[in-house]
């Protein structure tokens, strides 16, 4: 191994290998290496670091560099260690006592390789991240998590430690982290170089440094804090005027309304079918009247009868692949998918968006597929713009939001949200709203969400919501699933967007429509009494508006999620580790929800400090559990002793 110092940069060499560490902003090390004999390449993908103090040095036969109070020391068979303020983080370690190298590459040709790089697993470590997927857990400790995107499963390579330090693989490429006894190892499927980010300090550290180095968030506008409607689907124009008419007639808030796919005429048509909407404009301006902003469905998804089709082929800005067909989707016929990691794709499609909806009054765009959806899941079959699909395909949901957030900012409107079924690394500066895709209409599911939000709080997401109710498999007569929506609903009040959304099966295949709707999704198509139970909650939330906004616009600024594990406040309390089914909502609200059918009762940890209880106005003190009732039209939360925010909860609601 040789090392060479280059100002404020660690260099090295050894046989079939060379690399670096640099600063990465003033939390980060970036380590970064490669077998080509090119040497690393300056791919950034979706950071953007800025430049910090570093001192690289040689200590004996190591080299050293430091960031702050983080240290990296490389030894000369090429491992590395990090440290932080004189405490132990993570180390290197080789895969085998002989032979086993220290990161070890695969070569797959035309200056691609598999690689994969192992750290010593430490038995008292924690780890949370890597984004959603519902799999019960809260602590990956002894997970394996693929990376790779598929409906309701969004990988996001970040991990938080609770030995104190962040963790970014910096590779867009399909792989998989395993978070085993004898070792964490990261694995890329395809890429060029092993490319990482080690962040030093506690979470609400590292949750900063993450958002400088990738971006921050906007300011959540006003609009999006409110209850938002849908279902799967609202067939005609008429049908969506009905709903949001009845809100205002039973005195509910409503501040946005979605309307879901086929809607269109040909899927990448991206317009009106003017036999269901005849006007759109019309239609939007009323329900701009009633103070409701309208969204609708965007698929990436393209068949040969669209009006598009002919010019997206020919400009290349469909997704190609290396062997078959490029019909990646079969919905209604085989779909090819647009290729927006091309910035070509990128401005032909907003064009089409802003003629054909935005022009209309169309205040927001969901963005579904994202992942992107493809059978079979071959990412390395795709050709994109970005590259092989293996090495680049996590970049596609970013590339999507990107879309949008452009498109939108060059037409003068600041207060984008876009709601997307993926997103990657960074996404968050694009206004990504993401939700956790088609997910089944369970208690076991609705378990699986609290935990799987707060593992995408982590990775710097801080908009994040789920279909309350879930996705499929709810009958609304079904007085099982009416419990399950009224614990889904107070859930729902306590994340960054309340969002009903679900098909309700039943649908009625007699009508002359191409996708038809489930049944009635809206708050009083689940009887007279659920309506009871939902009325105060979607009160409740309106008056929480203030609060979520402030605190999401210290969301924007320090990076800190506002739906948050409570480690992030409470790093030294090793109870808060454990808890994947109560968390902050904010500074000053700890919410627990009701997870599971029949429950009446939970036990909930309060930590350090007094808190009050939303219900009764009782004050207990932190650092215990405690035993807390809930009855189906009540829920669990608290507020810290003195806060302002109890102003919300202490009057009655209307």
């Amino acid at each position: 191994m040789r090392f060479a110092i280059e100002g404020q940069t660690v260099r090295f060499e050894a046989p079939g290998e060379s690399g670096c560490l640099c600063a990465c902003g003033p939390r980060g090390i970036r380590f970064r290496s490669t077998p080509d004999p090119r040497g690393v390449q300056p791919q950034d993908w979706t950071l953007m670091p800025a430049p910090a103090p570093a001192a690289a040095a040689l200590e004996g036969d190591c080299a050293v560099l430091q960031v702050g109070t983080l240290r990296a020391r490389m030894h000369p068979d090429g491992r590395l260690e990090y440290e932080d303020a004189g405490r132990p983080l993570l180390a290197e370690q080789p895969e085998l006592a002989f032979g086993g190298g220290i990161r070890r590459y695969r070569n797959i040709g035309s200056g691609l390789w598999q690689a994969r790089v192992s750290f010593a697993a430490a038995p008292d470590e924690h780890f949370y991240g890597l984004g959603h997927e519902a799999n019960g857990c809260f602590d990956l400790k002894g997970c394996v998590i693929d990376l790779r995107n598929v409906n309701a499963k969004c990988a996001i390579p970040y991990l938080y430690s609770s030995r104190g330090y962040g963790f970014l693989w910096n590779l867009p490429s399909t792989g998989r982290c395993e978070l085993a006894a004898n070792r964490t190892r990261w694995h890329s499927d395809c890429t060029r170089q092993i490319d990482y980010v080690v962040l030093g300090g506690t979470p609400r550290q590292a949750a900063a440094a993450l958002a400088d180095l990738t971006g921050h968030a906007p300011p959540l506008p006003h609009w999006a804090s409110g209850i938002w409607q849908s279902r799967l689907r609202y067939e005609t124009q008429a049908e969506v005027l009905r709903v949001a008419r009845r809100y205002r007639e039973l005195g509910l808030p409503l501040s946005a309304i979605i309307i879901d796919y086929f809607h269109w005429t040909e899927q990448g048509d991206w317009r009106f079918d003017p036999a269901c909407w005849p006007d759109p404009a019309a239609m939007c301006a009323e329900l701009h009247a009633m103070g409701v902003k309208v969204g609708v469905s965007v698929w990436p998804t393209v068949n040969e009868k669209s009006e598009n089709y002919a010019a997206l082929r020919a400009g290349n800005m469909l997704i190609a692949t290396a062997r078959g067909t490029d019909r990646l989707f079969d919905f209604y016929g085989p779909q090819a998918v647009i290729d927006t990691t091309r910035p070509a794709t990128r401005r032909f499609v907003w064009e089409k968006l802003r003629q054909n909806y935005l022009d209309n009054g169309v205040d927001f765009f969901w963005l579904d597929e994202t992942e992107p959806e493809i059978h079979p899941e071959d990412f390395d079959n795709l050709v994109l713009g970005s590259g092989r699909g293996d090495e680049t395909a996590l970049l596609y949901p970013f590339c999507h939001a990107q879309m949008v957030w452009e498109g939108m900012r060059a037409a003068g409107r600041a207060d984008t949200v876009t709601l997307v079924r993926c997103a990657y690394t960074g996404a968050q500066r694009f206004g990504a709203l993401v939700w956790s895709g088609d997910i089944p209409s369970t208690f076991e599911s609705l378990a699986a969400q609290v935990k799987a939000g707060l593992h995408m709080a982590v990775c710097g997401i801080p908009w994040w919501n789920t279909d309350i109710g879930g996705f499929y498999g709810g009958d609304p007569d079904d007085p099982a699933f009416r419990e399950l929506l009224v614990r889904w609903f107070q859930y729902g009040v306590f994340c960054p967007v309340t969002r009903l959304h679900g098909n309700r099966g039943g649908q009625d295949r007699t009508r002359p429509v191409k996708e038809p709707t489930g049944r009635g999704n809206e708050p009083w198509s689940f009887g007279g009494q659920v309506l009871a139970m939902l009325r105060p909650l979607m009160l409740l939330r309106e008056r929480l508006r203030p609060y979520i906004e402030a605190e999401m616009a210290k969301a924007s600024q320090s990076g800190v999620p506002v739906m948050r594990p409570l480690f992030f406040d409470f790093p030294q309390d090793a109870v808060c580790y454990t808890l994947g089914e109560e968390y902050l909502f904010g500074d000053d609200i700890l919410f627990a929800p009701i997870v599971r059918p029949g429950q009446r009762e939970k036990r909930v940890y309060l930590p350090a400090g007094a808190w009050r209880h939303t219900g009764t106005g009782q004050l207990y003190a932190g650092g215990a559990w405690y035993d807390i009732g809930a009855e189906l039209p009540q829920y669990i939360a608290f507020v810290r002793d003195g806060a302002a925010v109890w102003q919300a909860f202490a009057g009655p609601l209307p």
